[in-house]
């Protein structure tokens, strides 16, 4: 088993939903990424996903394109995020990393020279935004042979054909976004989502996590009490740009751990 699967596993025998919060590699201080990443493990994170920054990044709102234009106006690049996983790696060996990004990167470095990379790196997943299951089969393959989990998005437009594409190519878990729309939009609508998780696991035998609008405690643990996982972005990208440099840390591990403790609260029947 993958170590995201032992998480889900250990997460499921315990009643717990996981927590998988994102922040862009590099931003606000590339020095500073790793040690960020341990702050979130602190607080509660089951699964961490690293932005990897890019130019055109069409899933994300505002708050993560900036991000992205900091990082790679102080030169990240897919090797620099690479290099953070594997220092990462030297203090946790449990947590998994899964990096969420865009082709074009890996494009460059080629889809086998990456996973041997993200590899010996230390990445559990990976998730390209723009590789849709059609186009993804030898990307998916190589990720497979390396044991990294290739995740795919699916959206309340997608259909039970598309849904169930994913479910036969998809690895570790499945990223529903829960608008149509980008991330750190607000008009997060649980109804809507509570209808959809029904469908998608008539088809993927894998976690649902959802995404895209869950800004707090109170609104995680209400997607918390609808599907196996929750994820926060936007709001840890606000978070870290608006901290004092000597409390940014802090500042990541007491809003993990409030949400953690938000989440705990749904009982195994509320999944």
């Amino acid at each position: 088993m993958s170590r995201i699967e032992n998480t889900f596993a250990a997460l499921a025998a315990q009643g717990k939903k996981g927590l998988i919060p994102f922040m862009t590699a590099g931003d606000p201080d590339p020095a500073r990424t790793v040690e960020f990443m341990h702050a979130l493990a602190a607080g509660g994170a089951d699964v961490i996903e690293l932005g990897v920054p890019f130019s055109d990044p069409m899933a994300d709102g505002p708050v993560i394109q900036q991000a992205s234009e900091r990082a790679l106006a102080r030169g990240i690049t897919l090797r620099h995020v690479l290099a953070d996983v594997k220092r990462f790696r030297q203090r946790d060996d449990r947590t998994p990393v899964v990096l969420m990004g865009y082709a074009n990167p890996i494009e460059r470095m080629g889809a086998e020279a990456f996973a041997v990379a993200a590899r010996e790196a230390g990445v559990d997943g990976v998730l390209v935004v723009d590789y849709p299951p059609e186009e993804a089969a030898g990307f998916a393959q190589h990720m497979r042979a390396a044991g990294i989990d290739p995740i795919f998005l699916l959206a309340p437009t997608s259909t039970p054909e598309r849904i169930a594409a994913v479910g036969k190519m998809a690895s570790g878990y499945v990223y529903y976004v829960s608008l149509t729309g980008v991330t750190g939009a607000a008009n997060l609508d649980v109804e809507s989502i509570a209808g959809k998780i029904p469908l998608i696991k008539a088809h993927v035998r894998l976690p649902v996590g959802v995404g895209f609008g869950i800004r707090d405690a109170q609104t995680a643990q209400a997607v918390a009490e609808i599907s196996d996982a929750v994820v926060i972005g936007s709001r840890i990208v606000q978070l870290l740009e608006a901290a004092a440099p000597e409390a940014a840390a802090d500042t990541l591990t007491q809003f993990i751990a409030e949400v953690r403790q938000a989440m705990d609260r749904v009982t195994p029947s509320q999944s």
